[in-house]
C-alpha cells in the first residue's frame, strides 16, 4: 500500500505509523469517567470506508488523515491533520 503524503509525495506504508479511527473526539475537561473510557477503549471496527490517522515518521513527521477502504486498502484521499506537523507550518 502506498500513501500519497501531501508534503513528500507517494511513499510505502512502512514509513507510516497507524493511529486509528479519526472519528472519535477527545472528551472535554468536564467529561465524566464513562466518556473518557469510551474515547480511549471503544472503537468501531469498520469493514469498508473510514477516515484514519497516520503518522509519517519516516518522512516529514506530519500527522495525516487518510480516507481508505479497510477491506481493499484503496485510498480515496490524504490530507494533513489539522494543527499537526508540517500542516501547521504550511498554514
Amino acid at each position: 500500500m502506498r500513501i500519497a503524503c501531501p508534503f513528500c509525495g507517494p511513499r510505502e506504508n512502512g514509513e507510516f505509523s497507524y493511529l486509528g479511527d479519526a472519528k472519535p473526539k477527545r472528551p472535554g475537561p468536564d467529561a465524566g469517567e464513562e466518556a473518557v473510557y469510551d474515547y480511549v477503549y471503544l472503537r468501531d471496527n469498520v469493514a469498508g470506508e473510514m477516515e484514519e490517522f497516520w503518522y509519517h515518521g519516516g518522512g516529514c513527521r506530519s500527522w495525516l488523515k487518510v480516507r481508505r477502504n479497510t477491506v481493499t486498502h484503496e485510498i480515496f484521499s490524504v490530507e494533513a491533520a489539522a494543527g499537526a506537523g508540517a500542516a501547521k507550518a504550511a498554514s
